[in-house]
Parts: structure tokens; C-alpha cells; sequence
């Protein structure tokens, strides 16, 4: 459903995601008032006032293939009666708002607790044990798809671009030498434990499909096993729980090098795109590209 609205402002930004946000919810007969925004990261979330609804705000019409398959893996997943984050059925999405993708889903009332790692790393085995239906046509993990535009509209020095480019097309090199022995199947892309929630009734529920696709499962494993190994996120006690749960340290593979650099490169990108919101992102994203600059240095990064 495409909607005309203001133009939103150069870039995407958490003042132009709003106004989206707005000309979102008029478009679905919502009432925006008192709208919050909960995160900026590859999309605006917003959390509704007036009813229980997260919308995602997403930062271009080159997501809108990205939100149609988050919206068909959310009913999926309920078919399956897998604990995992639903639409809003109701509406006719993803809307198409000012060229940006926007999809609305229901809120999960957040419990007292945090998902523990141990509990990651049963999902995740969960998950992967699903069989996807012939009629469910999902993409492949793309490692590099998203950085082209990045690149293009980061607002860095040019001197981090250059650098990025060169670093960029040196992991394509290894990554097209890299062979998997696992069969492909449900991924969900981004397999942090930010990504899973506890709610009020103490169910674990797996959020954000926006990189969900067909491919090996160590794309998934990669996430945890470099944040511990690399960066140092977790004790070892928490990776331990993670790798008992799941059945499976990533280290110990022979393709972990290439996923760390991967991975890390991923992040320092994506945090890139919201240099110009504040002082502390900046910052952040500095310290990142200061660590690939330097591979066998230590990793100072923050969990973000």
C-alpha cells in the first residue's frame, strides 16, 4: 500500500523517521500521539501511545522486498506455533510511506528479565530444525549486500571510505573460498541476544527478521561465537551455556576467521549509518574502525 507524505529530510534520521511514522499511522487509522522511538539502527522503531503496536520504520524503498519477507516469516512462524514476533494481521503491509517501507507489529509486553544466552542458543537449534515450506521463497544470507549503500551515504571521512572499500572487496575474496558442510535452512541473519525477549508470561520470543533467509546455520552462530571470542561480550560461563545449548562452538571451525571479519565489519558499518544523531555514536563508530584498522588489537567496541 504506498501513501503520499512529506518528504522526509537528506538521510534518515530519528526527526525524519518520525514524520514517516505519523504518515504511517494516519495511513492505518492509528493514532501516533505520544509516539516514542525505542531504537535507530537499520530501522526507526516506534512504540504507540495509543494502542499496543511497534511500527518499523525502514530506511529506504530498497528495503521493501526486506519488510515483505519479514511480514511472510512472521506468518510463518505462527503456523508453526514458534515464540517469535507477530504483525499486526489486521493491516495490509508493508505500507509504502514517502519511500521508506513501514510495518506495524504487536507489542511484546517485556517480564523482569533478560534472554539468557543459554536460551539463544536453544532457539537458534530450534529454529534450524524447521523445515521452510515451498511456498515460503526466502533469500540467501548476503553478507555484503547492504554495504555498497552504506558506503554511498555515510557521512565519514573519506579517508574510513576508502579504507572500507579496500577492506570490504578483501573479504569478498575469502569469503567466495570459504566452503560450508552444513545443509541450508531457516537463518534468522542476525543472531544477537538483543534479539530475543522475555515477556510478562515468561515466554523467550525471537524479534527482528529483517536479515531472515535460507542459508548454512553457521551465519547464526558467528554472532555469539565473535562477540565472545573477539569481543569479549560474554564470560565464558554465558558462551559456555550458549555452546551446550546449541551443540556447537563456531571457533573451533575452520571458516571462523572470515565470519569474525565479516561480522565485524557488519557492525562497524552499521553503526556508521547514525554518526550524525550524537556525540556517543560517533565516538563508537571511531573506536570500531580503529579496531579493523587493527586486526590482531584489542577490541575495545561497546555493545550497542
Amino acid at each position: 500500500m504506498a501513501v503520499d507524505a512529506a518528504r522526509s529530510e537528506e538521510g534518515f534520521t530519528s526527526a525524519g523517521a518520525a514524520r514517516v511514522m505519523a504518515a504511517a499511522c494516519r495511513a492505518a487509522g492509528l493514532d501516533d500521539r505520544g509516539a516514542e522511538l525505542i531504537r535507530l539502527g537499520e530501522n526507526a522503531l516506534f512504540r504507540l501511545a495509543s494502542v499496543p503496536v511497534i511500527v518499523r520504520v525502514a530506511r529506504g524503498e530498497e528495503w521493501l522486498p526486506t519488510a515483505r519477507t519479514e511480514v511472510a516469516v512472521s506468518r510463518w512462524l505462527a503456523g508453526e506455533g514458534f515464540p517469535a514476533a507477530r504483525i499486526v494481521e489486521e493491516l495490509e503491509q508493508p505500507f509504502l510511506i514517502d519511500g521508506h517501507p513501514v510495518t506495524f507489529w504487536h507489542l511484546i509486553v517485556e517480564g523482569d528479565r533478560k534472554a539468557t544466552y543459554g536460551e539463544l542458543g536453544g532457539v537458534l537449534r530450534e529454529l534450524h530444525s524447521l523445515t521452510v515450506p515451498e511456498r515460503l521463497v526466502l533469500p540467501s544470507f548476503a553478507p555484503f549486500d547492504k554495504q555498497q549503500l552504506r558506503l554511498d551515504r555515510a557521512v565519514i571521512p573519506e579517508a574510513d571510505k576508502v579504507f572500507l572499500r579496500k577492506r570490504w572487496r578483501e573479504l569478498q575474496d575469502k569469503y567466495a573460498e570459504l566452503k560450508f558442510e552444513t545443509p541450508k535452512g531457516p537463518v534468522h541473519g542476525d543472531a544477537h541476544v538483543q534479539n530475543l525477549m522475555v515477556d510478562d508470561q515468561g515466554r523467550v520470543i525471537l524479534i527482528d527478521f529483517e536479515a531472515f533467509c535460507y542459508d548454512h546455520p553457521e551465519w547464526d552462530l558467528m554472532v555469539t561465537a565473535v562477540e565472545h571470542h573477539s569481543l569479549g561480550w560474554q564470560t565464558d560461563e554465558q558462551y559456555a551455556d550458549f555452546v551446550a545449548a546449541y551443540g556447537r562452538d563456531l571457533y573451533d571451525w575452520h571458516g571462523y576467521e572470515t565470519l569474525r571479519g565479516i561480522q565485524e565489519f557488519g557492525m562497524t558499518t552499521w553503526l556508521m549509518q547514525n554518526v550524525r544523531e550524537d556525540a556517543e555514536t560517533a565516538a563508537e563508530y571511531r573506536r570500531r574502525i580503529a579496531g579493523l584498522r587493527n586486526d590482531d588489537g584489542p577490541r575495545d567496541w561497546r555493545p550497542w
